[in-house]
C-alpha cells in the first residue's frame, strides 16, 4: 500500500486516464498514483467538494478501512469504468 490520493472531478473516466497516463504533471505523477481503489458520487459539486476535505481530514488508517469496506483486495476500479 503506498500513497492516498484524494480528489474531486466532474469526469472520473477522463481523470483515471490523466492520472494512469501521467498526462499531467503533479502529486499522482510524483508519487506513483495510479490505482482507482475508492470513489464516490454526487449529485452536486458542492457535496463532492465537501466530503473530499472531510476525507483528508481523515486518519490513514480510516481511509484504508473505507476502501477496504467497499474493495477488500484493493481492486484496480478503472477497469470498470471504461
Amino acid at each position: 500500500m503506498g500513497t492516498l490520493y484524494i480528489g474531486v472531478t466532474s469526469n472520473l473516466n477522463k481523470r483515471t486516464y490523466e492520472h494512469k497516463s501521467k498526462a499531467v504533471k503533479g502529486f499522482t505523477e510524483r508519487y506513483g498514483v495510479h490505482m482507482l481503489v475508492y470513489f464516490e458520487v454526487f449529485e452536486d459539486p458542492i457535496t463532492a467538494i465537501a466530503r473530499e476535505k472531510q476525507l483528508k481530514k481523515w486518519k490513514r488508517e480510516w481511509k484504508i478501512q473505507l476502501i477496504e469496506s467497499q474493495n477488500l483486495e484493493w481492486v484496480d476500479l478503472s477497469n470498470v469504468l471504461i
